[in-house]
Formats: C-alpha cells, sequence, structure tokens
C-alpha cells in the first residue's frame, strides 16, 4: 500500500518507540504512549500512521493484510451540551460520530467493501450523523458498530490511536469509553487502540475526578503495554537539527550544536525553540561553551520561544511531579525519600527523562528545563 503524501521523516524516525508500538500491534494489543509536553508527539503519531512505516515494521502488512491505524484528534469535537437531559447521550454520540468519520475518510471510496458492503457503509454513516432520528443519539453506539463490522468481516485490522487522549476523557463521557472497551472485546484480533497522554491513565483520569474503578475496564487495556516516550535519540535530533539549518539558511559548527543537542536534551520544541535563538547568545566558542556552559544555558532559559516549550513541559506535569522538581532544583532539597508517594512520582520522572541520578546527586534533565525551573516556572512568561 502506497502513502499518498510525502513522508516527513526518514522511515526509521523514532525507531526505539515505533518498533515497540508495531510489535504490540502485530499482536493487536492496544498501547499507551506517555510523553511530556515539547515531546514530539504530533510527528512520531503521524509517522505510526504512515502505511510505508507499517510496512517496514510489520511483516504481516508488508505481504498485504489489510491494516489501518486511525488518529482520532479531540479538537474535531463539536460543541458538547451540559446541563441538557440527554446531554451524556448526546456527548456519546459525538465521540463516535468522530471516529465513525474517520473512519470514513480512512477508507473511502471503500474499495475494500466491495460494491454491496460500501454502499451499505455509507448508509450507516449517512443514518449515524441523521439528527432528524429521535433516538440518533442512543442509536449512535449501534450505527458506529455495524460500520465497524462491515470491515471486521473483511479481516481488516484497525488501531484507533486517540491524539490529546486528556481531552477525550475531559468531554466524553466514562460510559463511552466503557463501550470501547465491549467492542474491543468483541473484535480482540481486529481492533486495538492508542492513546498519547502527559502522565499515566490513572493519573490523568485521577486528575479529572474520575474514580479508577469507573474506568477501569477500558485502562485495564495498556496495563501491560505503557511506553514512555523521551527526547529523540542522537541520529534524530541531529537530522532535525540539518533541516533546521537547511530551512533557516544558517551554519553552525560542531560544538555549538553539540552544545545545543546537550542544553535541550533533544527534546523536539526545546531544539527547535534552541536552534532559533542560537544569534542571540554571546559567542560560542569552545572555550566558552567550556568554561561558561550553565551561564550560557541560563540565557538561553531566558529566551522567550524556549521558556514557551519549558512551561509546556511545566504543564505537562502533576502537581506533585511539579513541587518534586521545585524542591531538586534548590541547593539543598528536602526530600523525604521513605514517601511512597516521592518515590513514585520520582520513578515517573525518570521514565519521562527529567531525573537523573549521578554519582549522590539528583539531576533535573534537559539543563535548559533545570534552569527554567530555577527562574520560578510560576511567573507569567515576560
Amino acid at each position: 500500500m502506497k502513502n499518498s503524501r510525502t513522508r516527513s521523516q526518514p522511515i526509521t524516525f523514532r525507531q526505539d518507540e515505533v518498533g515497540y508500538v508495531m510489535e504490540r500491534w502485530r499482536a493487536s494489543d492496544s498501547c499507551s504512549l506517555v510523553g511530556v509536553g515539547s515531546v514530539g508527539k504530533s510527528n512520531l503519531l503521524q509517522h505510526l500512521a504512515d502505511p510505508e512505516v507499517q510496512a517496514y515494521y510489520m511483516k504481516e502488512v508488508a505481504q498485504g493484510k489489510p491494516f489501518k491505524a486511525i488518529i482520532i484528534d479531540p479538537s474535531l469535537l463539536g460543541p458538547l451540551p451540559s446541563d441538557s437531559p440527554d446531554a451524556e447521550q448526546i456527548r456519546c454520540w459525538a465521540g463516535y460520530e468522530l471516529m465513525m468519520h474517520r473512519l470514513f475518510l480512512a477508507f473511502y471510496p471503500f474499495d475494500i467493501l466491495g460494491e454491496n458492503d460500501g454502499r451499505m457503509f455509507y448508509e450507516t454513516y449517512q443514518t449515524l450523523q441523521d439528527g432528524t432520528n429521535p433516538l440518533y443519539a442512543y442509536m449512535g453506539l449501534r450505527y458506529f458498530e455495524l460500520g465497524l463490522e462491515l470491515f471486521m468481516k473483511r479481516g481488516v485490522q484497525i488501531v484507533f490511536m486517540f491524539d490529546e487522549f486528556e481531552e477525550m476523557l475531559r468531554e466524553l463521557p466514562v460510559k463511552f469509553f466503557l463501550t470501547l472497551r465491549g467492542i474491543r472485546d468483541s473484535n480482540k484480533n481486529q481492533l486495538s487502540y492508542l492513546t498519547f497522554t502527559r502522565a499515566s491513565i490513572p493519573d490523568v483520569s485521577q486528575s479529572l475526578g474520575i474514580h479508577p474503578l469507573d474506568i477501569e475496564p477500558f485502562a485495564e487495556l495498556f496495563n501491560d503495554s505503557v511506553y514512555y516516550v523521551g527526547p529523540y535519540n542522537e541520529a534524530d535530533a541531529r537530522r532535525m537539527l540539518e533541516g533546521l539549518a537547511r530551512r533557516n539558511e544558517r551554519s553552525y559548527d560542531d560544538y555549538t550544536l553539540n552544545f545545543l543537542l546537550w542544553a535541550t536534551g533533544r527534546y523536539a520544541g526545546l531544539l527547535r525553540a534552541g536552534f532559533r535563538a542560537l544569534d542571540t547568545l554571546e559567542q560560542l566558542d569552545p572555550d566558552t561553551i567550556m568554561t561558561k556552559a550553565d551561564h550560557i544555558v541560563r540565557q538561553l532559559a531566558f529566551r522567550r520561544a524556549v521558556r514557551v516549550e519549558c512551561k509546556t513541559i511545566w504543564a505537562s506535569l502533576t502537581p506533585l511531579e511539579q513541587a518534586i522538581l521545585r524542591e531538586f532544583a534548590r541547593p539543598e532539597p528536602n526530600i523525604d525519600i521513605n514517601d511512597l508517594s516521592t518515590k513514585q512520582t520520582f520513578a515517573a520522572l525518570s521514565q519521562k527523562r527529567l531525573l537523573r541520578i549521578q554519582g549522590n546527586r539528583v539531576l533535573i534533565e534537559p539543563p535548559v528545563f533545570s534552569a527554567f525551573i530555577s527562574t520560578n516556572p510560576d511567573l507569567d512568561l515576560p
């Protein structure tokens, strides 16, 4: 299957992350990706949705097995009611309508279904959207099931990838996600889900006031397949810098680019913002970088575009994670290492590549984010 768009990344982009996800998909398992802001989520999801990438990693797809990974973006949900008597039904319908619409766009003109089933899918799609039917909100699930079943009986494997999953949890009732679990249970070998969140699904649910037991049937789909997405690897980061240099018609010495890779920790958003700020820094020669690295990092952290990216990372963290980082930014942190909650938070921050142990010290990563925290992240951007 050929991809109609030009791939923006080489096929080996995010090789570790993509390899893990594709392995889960080969087993028809669901997968939860967790990554802080500025990690490069959009590029990763678009890469995962690329049919040529899927064929490269999954021999079944390369051999012609019908497969489709479909991105579900909650920003495409229309305005939803909150206080009408049938608000929950309508909000659930909005979720099914979005998924059905993306299914429509992914497979149009439905060649894989044949003429009769293709016509049936189109009619089902139209019926789901018929607001003149007084039962349209309640029947949304049934029509979505019917439309999906037409692809299931053709042996198609489908993965729905939920971008900004926090927003979906915020906007749609828990009942919606429980029905997704039921649909998955009916199609275990062909249907799975991928979520991308900035914290684990239980932590996100708790922050939104959702009781863990209420969402547990859906959340447990991901218990054995949670992957923490970190910054770019060395090859991907250098490739990104080459692209930035080409588009901006800039050229820098290796020691300057090496400094930027170190200072930004190879986070996509920080790399982009840091690259554009290089010309505003003092002369970056090897001696200056070696003797005044911390000073230059603080200069970089005060650049507006860099602070915006740091603030994005900061805002993606839980209040407890922020408190732990703020404490470790002090010269003498006051941390109770025996506290269970602290241990769990430290582990989460380590998995997110924001804390690491060096000797008997705990360091905040990347250096420019550490400098940002030390300037008081609660202040508004200058």
